[in-house]
C-alpha cells in the first residue's frame, strides 16, 4: 500500500492521553509485600536471589520451611564446593560485623560449617540490617560442589535456629518491613530453569491460587508441623504408608528408585490427605515424574524421625506444586489453596 501511495489514506492520527498501568506487582509492593521469583533445578529445588552486605553480594538461595539460619558460602572456605560457587568476601561490606563464633549446621543432605556475622541483606526492595548469618568454613563436596544454588535461608520458626539470634523473618517483622507477618509459596506446575514459580513475602497472591484456602494449626511451633487426620489410597484409608502405595502401585525398583508402567498411570489411584476435616488429592499425574520414557514414583520415605512415634509426612515438592501454601506467623497456622 505504501509503494502504491495508497496508505496515507488508511491512517488517522488519534492521540489519548497515555496513562501508566500499574502491575500487580507494584501495587503489592506499595503495600510491603514482595513477590520473589523462584529458579528450578531439576525439579528438586527452588532458589531465589538475595544481596548481603554493603554494596550488596548476589547469592542464590534457598527459602527453606525446614531450618531458620541463613548462611552463604564465604572466603573463609577454601573447600571445593565453597570455590566453585559465588563467596561472600565480609572485607568488602562496609556494614559487616563479625561475631566471633562458629557453628555446624546440619542438613539432611550434608553438615555445614559456618563463622558468624552481623550485615545487611536485601530481598529486592526489602532491606533487613544487622542480620545474623552464617559464612561457610566448609561445605562437603557432596552434594554442594555439585548444586546450582549457593546457600539457604531458612524460614521455620527460632526454635529451630541457633539459639540467641533472630531470624530473617524475624527481623523483618522487627524491622516493620512486611504489610503482614505471612509468606507464601506457588510452585509452578510447567517449571522450567528461568521460573518456577514464586515466594511471596508479606501476604499472598491470588491469582496464584483458586477456591477458598484450607487452614490448618501449627501443632508444635518448631517446625511448621500440622496435623494428618488421614492418609488414603483411592478410596481406602490406610496405616501402612508405604509399602501399602507400593503395592497398589505395582512398581519395580530400579537404580534405588521405584519404577511404574508409564501407559498404566491413568488407572492408578489418587491419594488423599486429610486435613482439617477436607481432603486434598494428589492424581498419578502428580506423584509420578516421567523422564526420558522412564515413570518413577515421586513419593518416598523420609528420613526424619517423629519425637511422638507417629508417622510423619513432609509435603515435599510435589504436593507443594499441586497446591498454594501459605505459612502465617501471627497466627501460627497453614494455608493450602489448588494452584492456578
Amino acid at each position: 500500500m505504501e509503494e502504491q501511495g495508497a496508505l496515507g489514506g488508511f491512517l488517522r492520527v488519534i492521540r489519548i492521553p497515555l496513562q501508566k498501568s500499574r502491575s500487580l506487582g507494584e501495587v503489592m509492593r506499595e503495600k510491603g509485600v514482595l513477590e520473589e521469583p523462584l529458579t528450578n533445578y531439576l525439579d528438586s529445588f527452588y532458589f531465589g536471589e538475595i544481596g548481603i552486605g554493603t554494596p550488596p553480594q548476589n547469592f542464590l538461595v534457598i527459602f527453606d520451611t525446614g531450618s531458620s539460619n541463613l548462611w552463604v558460602p564465604s572466603t573463609y572456605c577454601q573447600a571445593p564446593a565453597c570455590e566453585n560457587h559465588g563467596r561472600f568476601n565480609c572485607s568488602l561490606s562496609s556494614t559487616f560485623s563479625d561475631i566471633d563464633e562458629t557453628y555446624t549446621l546440619r542438613y539432611g543432605f550434608g553438615d555445614v560449617s559456618v563463622a558468624l556475622g552481623y550485615d545487611t541483606v536485601t530481598i529486592q526492595n526489602i532491606v533487613i540490617r544487622n542480620q545474623e548469618l552464617g559464612l561457610s568454613t566448609f561445605e562437603p563436596t557432596e552434594p554442594f560442589y555439585y548444586l546450582d544454588f549457593d546457600g539457604i535461608l531458612g524460614m521455620a520458626y527460632p526454635g529451630v535456629g541457633i539459639s540467641g539470634y533472630n531470624t530473617v523473618m524475624q527481623n523483618m517483622q522487627l524491622q516493620d518491613q512486611l504489610s503482614e507477618p505471612i509468606f507464601s509459596f506457588y510452585f509452578s506446575h510447567n517449571p522450567s530453569y528461568s521460573y518456577g514459580g514464586e515466594v511471596i513475602l508479606g501476604g499472598t497472591d491470588p491469582q496464584l491460587y483458586s477456591g477458598e484456602i484450607l487452614w490448618a494449626p501449627v501443632v508444635q511451633e518448631y517446625y511448621w508441623k500440622i496435623g494428618i487426620e488421614e492418609f488414603s489410597i483411592g478410596p481406602s484409608a490406610t496405616g501402612q504408608y508405604m509399602s501399602d502405595f507400593l503395592q497398589a502401585l505395582g512398581v519395580q525398583e530400579y537404580n534405588n528408585g521405584f519404577v511404574v508402567d508409564c501407559n498404566n498411570v491413568p488407572n492408578m489411584p489418587t491419594l488423599y490427605f486429610a486435613i482439617s476435616g477436607t481432603q486434598l488429592w494428589l492424581p498419578p499425574s502428580v506423584y509420578l515424574i516421567k523422564n526420558d520414557g522412564i515413570c518413577t514414583v515421586g513419593v518416598e520415605s523420609t528420613y526424619v524421625s517423629s519425637d511422638a512415634g507417629q508417622p510423619l509426612w513432609i509435603l515435599g515438592n510435589l504436593f507443594l506444586r499441586q497446591y498454594y501454601s501459605i505459612f502465617d506467623m501471627a497466627n501460627n497456622r497453614v494455608g493450602f489453596a489448588l494452584s492456578a
